[in-house]
């Protein structure tokens, strides 16, 4: 199991780091390995210690 280290933002905010690999699968990521494009996470907590990401693949504005 690979471990990703909780990091300070700012001072309302954390980020994990997501693996890129896992991100290509997903079509997030380019051949260059930059973000291609632009793209939302819905994150909910479900439990003690415990969240679910979500890709949401459009946005009603």
């Amino acid at each position: 199991m690979a471990l990703n280290k909780l990091r300070q933002l700012d001072s309302d905010s954390v980020g994990i780091t997501l693996p890129k690999d896992d991100m290509r699968v997903e079509g997030l990521i380019d051949e260059n390995g930059e973000l291609a494009g632009d793209h939302h996470i819905h994150i909910r907590h479900v439990g003690e210690g415990e969240w679910r990401l979500k890709l949401i693949n459009s946005i009603d504005t």
